[in-house]
């Protein structure tokens, strides 16, 4: 079998909440999905499916990348339509975590089952082989264990784990497939309980658990200690539990406690008994609206597991322990905290203690290599570092010895001793490899040809730092490199968020230049998300607070340049887009000769949001648009496009945005954010091979006049007078349907873009200088968040 698979057509058994959200994500991809479940007692026989496909548009955030995806998504049901698993290329078989069961379902399945096809389990922890040894024969070695993190559109990891049995050329094909199509990542995982990711993760949790009660910390501060400040996702520890459902996380407990005896840390395999006194309550966490923690209006209550009773949460960690997390060298932060006699620092001591003796104990029978459990954890979890990275960071022989002594004490959870292998180690990833325990040796990161796309792949801490090629021109806003020998030129921004203001803007003329003199093209492109948050309006703060408004109108002016300067370059522009691109980034994108964007970019025009409107371009576009789209009626093709900008309308995905209008239907949307460069490359070549030729700049074209700004002004009367607008939105609004119609002309009157773009610049300006407007400004500047006023 090559390493590539032709997977046309996919069957997801069991339509239950991750069954569901695996089909969605497979129909996110356009791939041809049936949804099984049981046959429904009462009418439609495939009615729980029906309802479990439904039920995907409702759910937030959503596991469709646009609401149409439901409908390419089948409903069918074991009873009468198991004739169509014949016609499969993949079956992913997701029902309850009950081998028998399972067992069950494949032995039923087996004689519908295509001679090709691959059947996979999403078992988030049962033996691969124990479900492989109930596989019909003729079936063992397509078989294997998928295990996609739940919610499975957003969570990069993908666990894959082989039976003795399995087809290694089989294995090698659905990774491929899931990387490029899916756009995961991939962990090859050993068949031990729980796999890698939740293995370690949720040891981690139970550590974090039994020390927090062992040392008397709140659940709150324990949440407020193990985020962002551990660099760990905001949800922690506790509010974690409550995400993912403290039934979802006492089964993988149970499956630790029933399958790992032997497992020196046995004996904290258990749930608490507060929270299984919450279970046995029906009080599951997020889902059910009450678990760890609870809304009551605004206030976040909090368990008591003394009392049972909820209490006011929100306490945050002392001072004096935050001050020891904001310490930069890692190694003198653990220090601190390891030295410690405050009990939050002893905590946060001895949770990532007791996670570093675990993994190290452990890594040669649950991963091929420490840079698999780290990405296991990074993409499962969501930590910045994994925890192999972090003890490498904080000192690879200081934290074994730290860790060898408090065991040594009896201080550790466990007294068992560190395996030879740490101390024969400076550190376990290195520009050679990374450690593997089973095989005391160096391993490469995998060779499989998809992984060619990935031009800049992840990295772990003591990799070989990635070459962003040679620099061609730089300033203090961006550089324009290269590889050498090649013939495409890449744009990146330096600035915070990748914000841009006049030396992004300087930049990006003096790049598009460069580019038409000695390339096939220019991708704007960026190692790490976002793709920009638009317009930096802490640059215009100093002629803000003076009052020279002159020169923000020669910025906006500027702005408008360099979004034209991309439009009408002689040589393709590509902006390769993952994460947010908002007002200015949008318009940007806007402009470009083609756009490849991973499918999470959330994409919009958000001025409204400061008390501005689009002036780079935007308002200037999409009037442009809907001249060319229009049937003899300006007003009705400018309706939507004006409304998206008006209400900044976001697009929470690639596909979202190309139906806002943001995106063009001829823009490419790509899965994995780590083969953005590489596609968005190979479009300027494709385009520069087949003769690109710059747009022909428009001599004019129609607007829809005053009368179809007072038409469109009229709806927003109903919505000013209904409460959904402050009467500071309307007028912005009012701005921006008069600009995008082209200004107090006559319907059909002839315009051209810069006609536009005088609009956009005077009415930005006019904004500018409004109370409510600078009000908006400064609360975002100061808040980070928008102000209704």
């Amino acid at each position: 079998m090559a390493n590539t698979v032709h997977i046309r057509q996919v069957a997801v058994l069991g339509a239950g909440v991750m069954g569901a959200q695996i089909a969605a994500h497979l129909a996110n991809a356009g791939i041809k999905t049936v949804l099984f479940d049981l046959p429904a007692k009462e009418g439609d026989a495939n009615g729980i499916a029906t309802k479990a496909i439904a039920n995907l548009k409702k759910m937030k955030p959503s596991p469709l990348a646009s609401a149409m995806r439901a409908d390419h998504i089948e409903p069918a049901n074991y009873g009468s339509d198991l004739e169509k698993l014949k016609d499969c290329d993949l079956i992913i078989e997701a029902i309850a975590e009950r081998l028998d069961w399972k067992l069950d379902l494949y032995a039923k399945i087996a004689p519908f089952v295509a001679p090709h096809a691959i059947l996979a389990s999403n078992t988030s922890g049962l033996s691969i082989n124990s479900l492989a040894g109930g596989v019909p024969e003729q079936l063992r070695s397509r078989f294997c264990g998928i295990h996609f993190f739940n919610p499975p559109r957003y969570m990069y990891l993908v666990e894959l784990i082989a039976d003795s049995q399995t087809n290694p050329a089989m294995m090698d094909a659905l990774e491929s497939f899931l990387a490029t199509r899916m756009g995961k990542g991939v962990v090859r995982a050993k068949d031990t309980p729980n796999f890698v990711a939740n293995r370690i993760g949720v040891f981690s949790m139970l550590a974090t658990i039994y020390h927090a009660e062992r040392l008397g910390i709140r659940f709150d501060v324990v949440d407020d200690l193990t985020g962002p400040r551990l660099g760990r996702p905001k949800s922690a520890t506790f509010r974690t539990a409550d995400v993912v459902g403290l039934d979802t996380f006492a089964h993988v407990v149970k499956t630790m406690t029933e399958q790992l005896a032997a497992d020196p840390w046995h004996k904290y395999f258990t749930v608490p008994a507060w929270m299984q006194k919450l279970i046995e309550n029906g009080a599951l966490g997020q889902k059910t609206k009450a678990g760890v923690f609870k809304k009551v209006g605004r206030d976040v209550l909090m368990l008591d597991p003394t009392t049972g009773e909820y209490i006011a949460g929100g306490q945050k960690g002392s001072d004096e322990v935050k001050a020891q997390l904001k310490i930069t060298d890692p190694a003198a932060r653990f220090k601190a905290l390891r030295e410690s006699a405050h009990p939050e620092a002893q905590f946060l001591w001895a949770c990532m203690r007791d996670v570093w003796h675990y993994i190290s104990y452990h890594l040669d029978t649950i991963a091929d290599n420490a840079r698999d459990v780290d990405f296991a954890i990074r993409w499962g979890f969501g930590w910045n570092q994994g925890p192999f990275e972090q003890w490498q960071a904080a000192g690879w022989k200081e934290i074994a010895a730290a860790i060898a002594a408090d065991s040594a004490a009896g201080q550790a959870m466990s007294d068992v001793a560190l395996p030879a292998w740490v101390a024969s180690r400076d550190a376990v990833h290195t520009p050679e490899g990374s450690f593997s325990a089973a095989d005391n040796a160096l391993k490469q990161r995998s060779n499989l040809p998809v992984y060619k796309r990935q031009l800049y792949p992840p990295t772990v801490v003591g990799d070989a730092a990635p070459v962003y090629g040679e620099t061609i021109f730089e300033n203090d806003g961006v550089r324009m490199w290269a590889q050498p020998g090649e013939d495409v030129a890449v744009l990146s921004f330096k600035t915070k968020a990748h914000c841009i203001g006049p030396d992004v803007l300087a930049g990006v003329n003096q790049a598009v230049t460069i580019a038409e003199e000695r390339y096939a093209g220019l991708v704007v492109w960026h190692p790490e998300a976002p793709f920009s948050v638009g317009a930096d309006l802490m640059s215009m703060g100093p002629a803000f607070m003076t009052g020279d408004f002159a020169s923000i109108e020669n910025m906006v002016a500027e702005f408008q340049k360099a979004s034209m300067r991309i439009k009408y370059a002689a040589v393709p522009v590509v902006g390769a887009a993952q994460g947010y691109a908002f007002g200015g980034g949008c318009e940007f994108l806007m402009h470009c000769s083609r756009v490849v964007a991973c499918l999470e970019t959330y994409i919009g025009l958000v001025e409204v949001g400061v008390g501005l409107l689009p002036a780079g371009g935007g308002c200037k576009e999409f009037a442009l648009r809907a001249s060319i789209e229009a049937k003899g009626d300006i007003v009705a093709a400018l309706k939507d496009y004006y409304l998206s900008v008006a209400m900044a309308k976001v697009g929470t995905s690639a596909e979202e945005g190309q139906q806002i209008g943001y995106l063009r239907s001829s823009d490419i949307i790509v899965f994995n954010p780590n083969e953005l460069l590489y596609v968005a490359k190979a479009q300027v070549r494709a385009m520069s091979e087949s003769g690109y030729k710059a747009p022909v700049k428009p001599k004019s074209f129609a607007v829809a006049g005053r009368a179809g700004a007072a038409t469109i002004k009229g709806q927003l009367i109903n919505m000013l007078e209904g409460g959904f607008i402050s009467k500071h939105d309307y007028l912005i609004a009012g701005h921006i349907a008069e600009i995008m119609t082209g200004g107090d002309v006559d319907a059909g009157t002839l315009v051209d873009e810069e006609w536009i773009l005088k609009l956009e610049r005077e009415r930005f300006m006019k904004l500018l200088k409004t109370g409510k407007t600078q009000e908006r400004i400064m609360y975002m500047l100061e808040n980070n968040k928008p102000l209704r006023n």
